[in-house]
C-alpha cells in the first residue's frame, strides 16, 4: 500500500506480500484519478494533502518507486498524466480525492525529439517528450536555458503543460546548439521558435 509520512510501519508481511500491497496502492492511485485517457484536469482538482511516497524522477528521467526504477514505460506515463507541479516548486500526483508529494531531481518530463524547419522569426521547433507529447516552442511552450554544471554547456527546456517542464536529451541538445542565432538586432544567440526569440542566459 502507499504509506504517507508518519505513518507507523509496525506490521511485519512478507516482502512479496509487500510488493503485491504497493503495486494495489499504485493501481488504486492511479483508477481514482481515471489515468489512461491523456493527461488529466490535474489544475483543477483541489484534494487534500496526504504527505509524500517514496517515488521520485532522476535527472535522467527515469521514474523510481521505492528505490527501484519502474521499467514500464506506459506505467509511468499513467502517473505523468496526474503529474501537477505547485508555484513553489513542489510536484504532486493528484487525483480527485487526494494529492501525494514526489521528488523530482531536475524536469519531470524529457524532450527526446525535435523536428526543425525554417529559420530566424519563420524557425518552427517541434519537440516530443518520452510520454508522447507533442508540442512547439512559441509563446504558449517557451524555451529556458540553464548552464549545465558538470560542462558548463547548456539546458534546453521547453514549457510542456501546466507548470511542467521538458529537458531536452543530449541528443536534442546537440541538436538545438546546431541552430543557435543572433536575436532581433543581432545581439546575442538564441534559439528561435513560433516568432518567439528565446535567448541564452549570461554564461553560456
Amino acid at each position: 500500500m502507499i504509506r504517507s509520512e508518519g505513518d507507523a510501519a509496525d506490521t511485519a508481511i512478507s516482502p512479496a506480500s509487500a510488493a503485491d500491497g504497493e503495486a494495489a496502492g499504485l493501481a488504486a492511485l492511479l483508477a481514482r484519478a481515471g489515468a489512461g485517457a491523456g493527461p488529466r484536469p490535474v489544475e483543477r482538482w483541489n484534494p487534500p494533502d496526504c504527505g509524500a511516497i517514496d517515488m521520485r524522477i532522476a535527472r535522467d528521467g527515469t521514474w523510481f518507486h521505492e528505490g527501484r526504477p519502474i521499467r514500464r514505460q506506459a506505467l509511468a506515463a499513467l502517473f505523468a498524466s496526474i503529474l501537477r507541479r505547485d508555484e513553489d516548486g513542489t510536484f504532486w500526483l493528484v487525483t480527485p480525492v487526494e494529492k501525494v508529494r514526489i521528488v523530482v531531481e531536475d524536469a519531470p518530463l524529457a524532450a527526446v525529439e525535435v523536428h526543425a524547419e525554417g529559420e530566424g522569426p519563420a524557425a518552427r521547433l517541434t519537440f516530443r517528450t518520452g510520454f508522447g507529447d507533442v508540442i512547439e516552442a512559441g509563446e504558449h511552450h517557451p524555451l529556458r536555458f540553464a548552464v549545465e554544471a558538470e560542462t558548463g554547456g547548456f539546458k534546453p527546456y521547453i514549457l510542456v503543460r501546466g507548470g511542467l517542464e521538458a529537458l531536452a536529451t543530449r541528443a536534442v541538445a546537440m541538436e538545438l546548439a546546431g541552430r543557435l542565432e543572433p536575436g532581433p538586432g543581432g545581439a546575442g544567440l538564441g534559439l528561435w521558435g513560433g516568432g518567439t526569440f528565446f535567448p541564452l542566459p549570461d554564461g553560456l
